[in-house]
């Protein structure tokens, strides 16, 4: 991928593997709490959580939309319910351990198999 802005710091890490907890909003909150604490990332907001399973899309996409804003960006979840699938997407103007990022969620949502990406 073509650098187009060098001059504008980002960051970025893409993590998906399939969970094995119970998973509401509450425990949503929590991740974004002790994920950003981990991290030394200041979030400015509170958290927007949808659960599209309350709508009329398809069952097997039923779960959660998360975002949490970050003074420094920001970090998206997607939790597919059905099949205990999650996406993650953290995405910053500043650096942040991306190992540290990676064993926290594996460790939080109990993931026994993960695939990641930075770019």
């Amino acid at each position: 991928m073509k650098n187009l802005a060098p001059d504008i710091k980002r960051q970025r890490l893409l993590i998906e593997g399939f969970y094995s907890i119970e998973v509401n909003e509450s425990v949503i909150k929590r991740y974004f709490n002790e994920i950003t604490h981990h991290l030394y990332l200041r979030i400015y907001g509170d958290p927007i959580i949808f659960s599209p399973s309350s709508f009329d899309g398809k069952k097997g996409n039923q779960g959660y939309d998360a975002f949490v804003p970050l003074i420094d960006s920001g970090i998206s979840l997607y939790v597919w319910s059905p099949s205990k699938f999650l996406s993650l997407i953290i995405y910053t103007c500043k650096n942040f351990d991306e190992k540290e990022a990676i064993e926290f969620t594996n460790k939080f949502w109990k993931i026994n198999e993960v695939e990641m990406m930075s770019f």
